[in-house]
């Protein structure tokens, strides 16, 4: 939605900019402020705002940055107050100030430039381009310099030269008003035939150009290894010595000016963008006076660092089943997911997010999994979503799992380790957030021989026979294991030392208190932690071979400007929230002169993927159920939120519908369409809806041929709900929670078909669902996938340096 307003727009859908400003002026305001506009809602019957809210509104002020005005257009938005109500409130206040916020906004930037590294003699172009109520003029400034003849939206260089490298930011004019563009960075690489082998990304959009070269030095004289990759946005850069990350060693070029003793070692840097990362080559750097007593074997560096273990890579799976179709819905799986990705990625770890997962599909993407494993590496398994536990083996429940389920239409998880055992991996953790009690359903006995390895972790949410539980809330909060585990879990400590902390921790946590505790078991005999450094080994080649695997299950498709005949252009973007969750929005970039009004909207999706048509195309992210990753979004879009890409079969394609009206025409709607196709994004690429494999985990758990086969087997896909976004009525079984709107906090994760029914009012849903024939379901939502918001230092310190040097001329 553009902040050009229209009268019967809600006031709570109003951009948060907007709100803000106007807050400000309310808040401050004594005799035409908050409230007295309180008074003026007050009496009309409409909207009435009793006493009691007023009283509510001013304690804000008792809060560290709260706004009476916040709450009081909350309240009002909430029963129905629209923006053509709160100018009228705002005239009869004759607060000018106030509605001079209401009014639209001059001029808009819509398409900001991007920071980019790029070859020098190649030609750049950055691009900056606004509209406004007047044709609107563009300048270009490098550092507090203006770029000469610079009068464009794009400001093209060709060919660029290693002078040009910099930072650059554009002024846009319309009439009085102006505004700024964001700062961005232009790195310009000199490569040279001496420079080393250059290679691609995994996902092809950062290219490594400039290799790390061995030296030989004296001390006290400078070290200095530089590297260089091109892409936009512009890489970011970390070195490592020996294995371990340099402390403020971020720069392509790292240098020492009096190298020290100290400082020999082995040295690579780690390049990344927001969604990919690559290694520079290893090189010697040598210090002569520590060689003076013999040769300088590169195995002497290794072996040099005293107790320093290591990965040869890190890997993560991560599952979150919250949709249940024939069980109590879940809330809290999609904030534990999507916060332990986050973590799980400062650390090096490659992580793949997961939803809503079928039987199939949790055995598709265990064996996809399982193919990123090799000796050496660090593998790692979250689950959060209805389990139980039989003869100590658990179980985790899909989300088609029947009423009553039993160990054939599970996963069981001493399965999966058995077969990453059999990769000769470096470390086993499995981190298991749902309720292990006995499944009275179920008595077979599965008899799963595994190897006598020192490097197993497992981390439950809770003791043997017990529950783990979710806490009813108002908002989005991670379940209790997680709530405790995201505060401990980036410790440089001993990966068991960090669950121990963990575990005090949820001891001390009244809610649960006497009611789940952390349970662990583990045969490491070694310091491992999730923060040890990466060495590839003698499995480089393997590693990079695993991991463009990986790269298939999160390659989004690249945004695109669609021209349509009228004379109008929309930019298509895409996010990814979660690896089986994109989200697509479209926003008008140039409309013509005589068209009075146009929008463009995406449909026509795939009936394989769960896509509701009254969520598609919303002016606000949380519309359509993006609240996690909402803040990083464009805004002045709209947005649709897609799910369930693993049930994908085919190439998505939709169709892009722009709508317009033209005064000439008397408003009369026309229409134009264009078909987009982008291929099979993220998860979809990796085919999990294929039939299981007969290598992959299915063979280590039930299988009909086996001893303990039951007869009980999952529905076929003719069967797959898709309930998300729904409500649906809760069984209240006496002590389950009352059912809440999606936007509460989720109730945890259990087992069906045979756990034990206690439920504890004061701390919500258990992740272990009662033994009655049917069940009913909580509302649910899915969730989301963080993107990284690019930013450095220099860019803030240039930010006052240059607002402060800059001068303006009088418009």
């Amino acid at each position: 939605m553009s902040d050009s307003l229209d009268r019967s727009t809600k006031i709570n859908l109003l951009r948060e900019p907007l709100v803000k400003k106007l807050c400000e002026v309310l808040d401050k305001s004594s005799n035409k402020g908050w409230r007295k506009l309180g008074e003026l809602v007050g009496n009309d019957r409409r909207f009435k705002v009793s006493p009691d809210d007023m009283e509510m509104c001013s304690l804000k002020v008792l809060e560290l940055e709260g706004s009476p005005s916040r709450t009081l257009l909350r309240l009002m938005g909430d029963r129905g107050c629209t923006t053509g109500h709160l100018v009228d409130y705002l005239q009869t206040l004759g607060n000018s100030e106030a509605l001079q916020c209401m009014k639209p906004s001059a001029l808009q930037i819509l398409i900001q430039p991007q920071s980019v590294a790029l070859i020098s003699g190649h030609n750049l172009r950055l691009s900056c381009h606004a509209v406004g109520k007047s044709p609107v003029q563009y300048q270009w400034f490098k550092t507090n310099e203006e770029v000469p003849n610079s009068f464009s939206s794009d400001l093209v260089m060709s060919p660029v030269r290693l002078q040009d490298a910099g930072f650059y930011i554009c002024r846009v004019n319309c009439g009085d008003s102006f505004e700024f563009s964001q700062w961005v960075q232009v790195d310009v690489l000199n490569v040279t035939g001496s420079c080393g082998q250059s290679y691609h990304s995994l996902e092809g959009r950062l290219k490594l150009v400039i290799q790390p070269q061995s030296q030989r030095l004296h001390v006290g004289e400078t070290l200095q290894v530089e590297c260089g990759a091109v892409g936009r946005p512009i890489p970011r850069y970390q070195w490592h010595r020996n294995g371990v990350p340099v402390p403020n060693a971020t720069k392509r070029k790292h240098m020492i000016p009096h190298s020290m003793e100290d400082h020999h070692g082995r040295y690579r840097c780690e390049i990344s963008s927001s969604t990919e990362r690559m290694w520079t080559n290893e090189v010697d750097v040598v210090i002569d006076d520590v060689y003076a007593i013999g040769g300088g074997s590169s195995d002497f560096f290794l072996n040099n660092v005293p107790g320093q273990l290591h990965a040869t890579d890190k890997v993560a799976l991560l599952i979150g089943n919250l949709s249940y179709q024939n069980h109590p819905q879940l809330k809290a799986p999609m904030v534990d997911v999507y916060d332990l990705t986050n973590l799980l990625r400062q650390m090096n770890f490659q992580v793949v997010s997961l939803l809503d997962l079928t039987e199939s599909e949790m055995r598709n993407a265990v064996e996809e999994f399982l193919l990123l494993l090799h000796k050496g590496v660090y593998g790692l398994l979250y689950y959060a979503g209805h389990g139980y536990e039989n003869y100590g083996n658990s179980f985790m429940v899909p989300v088609d799992a029947p009423n009553p389920y039993r160990s054939a239409n599970c996963l069981c998880v001493q399965s999966i380790l058995k077969l990453m055992q059999e990769k000769e991996t470096g470390l086993n953790v499995f981190l298991l957030d749902m309720c292990r009690k006995r499944n009275i359903h179920d008595d077979s006995a599965p008899n799963i021989v595994l190897r006598v390895t020192a490097n197993i972790v497992f981390g439950y949410a809770t003791c043997q026979d017990a529950e783990a539980f979710e806490l009813s809330s108002s908002g989005f909060t991670n379940g209790v294991f997680v709530k405790f585990l995201k505060k401990r879990l980036l410790d440089d400590e001993k990966i068991t030392v960090v669950l121990d902390r963990v575990a005090e921790d949820m001891g001390q946590f009244d809610a649960t208190k006497g009611k789940q505790a952390l349970e662990i078991r583990s045969s490491l005999s070694e310091r491992r932690a999730l923060t040890d450094p990466i060495l590839p080994g003698d499995s480089a080649d393997l590693a990079h071979a695993h991991s463009l695997q990986w790269a298939k299950a999160h390659e989004l498709p690249e945004s695109m400007c669609l021209n349509f005949d009228c004379g109008a252009q929309i930019k298509l973007g895409f996010a990814a929230e979660f690896s089986n969750v994109l989200v697509i929005y479209t926003h008008i970039v140039k409309k013509p002169e005589d068209m009075s009004f146009c929008q463009a909207h995406v449909t026509d999706f795939s009936q394989d993927l769960d896509v509701d048509p009254k969520e598609m195309n919303r002016e606000t992210p949380e519309e359509t159920g993006i609240y996690l990753l909402s803040s990083n979004l464009p805004q002045h879009c709209l947005y649709t939120r897609v799910s369930s890409l693993q049930k994908l079969r085919e190439e998505l394609v939709f169709t892009v519908c722009l709508q317009g009206t033209f005064t000439a025409m008397d408003d009369e709607s026309v229409h134009w369409t264009k078909s987009i196709n982008i291929g099979k994004p993220l998860i979809a690429r990796l085919d999990l809806n294929r039939a299981v494999r007969r290598n992959s985990c299915l063979q280590t758990c039930m299988m009909p041929h086996s001893p303990s086969h039951s007869p009980c087997h999952s529905p076929g896909p003719e069967h797959h709900l898709h309930l998300h976004y729904k409500s649906h009525q809760a069984q209240d079984y006496n002590r389950l929670s009352p059912q809440h709107h999606y936007l509460d906090v989720y109730e945890h994760q259990g087992a069906a078909g045979g756990c034990g029914d206690s439920f504890y009012d004061n701390v919500g849903q258990s992740r272990c669902e009662p033994a009655y024939d049917s069940a009913g379901g909580l509302s649910s939502s899915p969730g989301r996938l963080s993107i990284p918001i690019e930013t450095t230092d220099d860019i803030h310190e240039l930010q006052t340096v240059f607002i402060n040097s800059l001068q303006l001329q009088q418009q």
